[in-house]
């Protein structure tokens, strides 16, 4: 399974670190399966928040198939005005088997079209923009991480963490995935989400 990280300029560390480590411990611990990699707009270094400096493995011209697409949050607001950039979402997104997002990583979904009428959340601080900005949108403020149909989005930083190691849990099993949170000496909030099916 190829996991495809979308990062770009002013993305929030943690956003897009805390899944890498969840997929790669996962990886480590025998889901050998799993290829992890960022993905930005070009090869050039990202600057992070913070001036955390990163380089990215692929470009969003360049990069393997992406059966999952994990869209970072942080400072989105430019990414947002990039037609190449909600054109590629778009594309990923048709193909790929599940699409997640962390914190305002939800607006780029949102802005690309991807999850109109779904179930979605973000970063607590962040709640009412999306609300506001997109009032299609079915925007759950109370929970870690919400699943609706294929999409999957989360608040804000750790929260990322706690949903990632929800995705392992659906590939590789509960156990498992407390296993890598138990690796990563994690607090896993496992009872904190909602899907659209319940």
């Amino acid at each position: 399974m190829n996991i495809g990280i979308y990062i770009y300029h002013q993305a929030e560390v943690l956003d897009f670190s805390g899944p890498f480590e969840v997929f790669s411990t996962a990886k480590r611990l025998g889901a050998e399966g799993l290829n992890v990699f960022l993905v930005a707009e070009n090869t050039a270094p990202i600057l992070a928040r913070g001036g955390f400096k990163v380089l990215p493995d692929y470009s969003i011209q360049n990069h393997p198939k992406i059966d999952l697409l994990v869209v970072a949050g942080g400072v989105h607001t430019d990414e947002m005005s990039k037609p190449d950039i909600l054109d590629w979402l778009a594309s990923v997104a048709h193909s790929a088997q599940h699409v997640a997002s962390v914190c305002t990583g939800a607006f780029l979904l949102a802005q690309a079209g991807l999850i109109k009428g779904l179930m979605v959340t973000t970063h607590w601080e962040d709640i009412a923009d999306l609300t506001n900005q997109f009032p299609d949108l079915k925007v759950i403020s109370d929970k870690r991480w919400v699943t609706s149909e294929k999409f999957t989005t989360s608040g804000g930083i750790s929260a990322g963490i706690d949903m990632s190691l929800h995705l392992v849990s659906e590939y590789y099993g509960f156990q498992f995935a407390t296993a890598v949170a138990r690796q990563m000496e994690y607090n896993w909030q496992t009872c904190t989400y909602h899907t659209a099916q319940e």
